[in-house]
């Protein structure tokens, strides 16, 4: 129902795009083999970043990952910023676009955060319908992220995996499977990061997502692990990355790095090691 010009992304390794790479990136590119920006960040009318993009975009797949939209919010859809994502979607014409199960507005006011839902119905009703608003509007499929989870409601009726799965049945969406994010919840909320891969419908997947998190404690002294994007990716997460790939065959596998940014050499050799595991599926 929903098709594009562009081709997909590659079942490569993949980085999320900073600025400050821009030169190397065209110099060296290394393992790279797709970018990934944010949308909010290239919904200008020109300058710098955007003649960046341009460039790289024609030397790159580019995905467009969206942190803004609110998917899960119980308001509407902001129409403006719909159709600022759509002006970047038609020019860009993105091998992928993803957004986030959460929410981040309401009454008009934004958090800069993207905060938690229940897993109900209702829930399920409101995120289908947003979907199905998003999809119609950019003429493309999406992928919906699976969350980092700090806490858990009592009032869920579906466990992650059967709501994921649910809201791509109904409205054809794909999912984009963060592998750091299954971890750092598991880790918090006391399950097996395997077994929920294993729930996983790993098939809707069209892309995956590492990165890195740091180890902190609660107010009860506990350990709490956050999702920061600030690190390298940690061992436990590149074995759950392995055990995902084993069931999935090859996807693109994208490094995020959003705080403390290092320089190219070392987000590159990330985006190698990356590559590294996706050879061993191939192979």
């Amino acid at each position: 129902m929903f098709d594009s010009a562009r081709a997909p992304l590659p079942p490569k390794p993949g980085v999320g795009y900073k600025p400050q790479h821009y030169a190397a990136i065209m110099e060296s590119p290394g393992a790279l083999g797709w970018l990934e920006i944010h949308a909010e960040n290239y919904m200008g009318a020109g300058g710098r970043p955007i003649a960046q993009l341009r460039h790289l975009s024609d030397r790159f797949p580019v995905s467009v990952h969206g942190v803004g939209l609110s998917i899960g919010g119980e308001g509407r859809l902001d129409p403006d910023h719909l159709a600022r994502l759509r002006h970047l979607c038609d020019w860009l014409n993105p091998a992928s676009f993803s957004e986030h199960l959460a929410w981040s507005t309401h009454e008009g006011a934004f958090f800069n955060d993207l905060l938690p839902l229940p897993y109900t119905d209702a829930t399920l009703t409101r995120i289908c319908d947003h979907i199905d608003e998003v999809q119609e509007v950019l003429g493309r499929r999406m992928l919906l992220e699976n969350p980092s989870s700090y806490l858990a409601f009592a009032d869920s009726t579906w466990d992650e995996p059967g709501f994921l799965a649910e809201i791509a049945r109904r409205t054809g969406c794909g999912l984009l499977l963060d592998v750091n994010n299954v971890f750092v919840s598991a880790m918090n909320l006391g399950y097996d990061p395997r077994a929920f891969i294993d729930a996983f419908p790993l098939q809707a997947v069209g892309e995956i997502h590492l990165g890195g998190h740091d180890e902190d404690h609660d107010d009860h002294g506990a350990p709490l692990l956050i999702d920061s994007h600030g690190a390298e990716v940690a061992d436990p997460v590149w074995a759950l990355l392995d055990h995902v790939l084993a069931k999935s065959g090859p996807r693109p596998v994208l490094i995020e790095w959003d705080t403390d940014v290092p320089d190219w050499p070392v987000l590159e050799a990330e985006a190698a090691r990356a590559g590294r595991a996706l050879a061993q599926v191939t192979a």
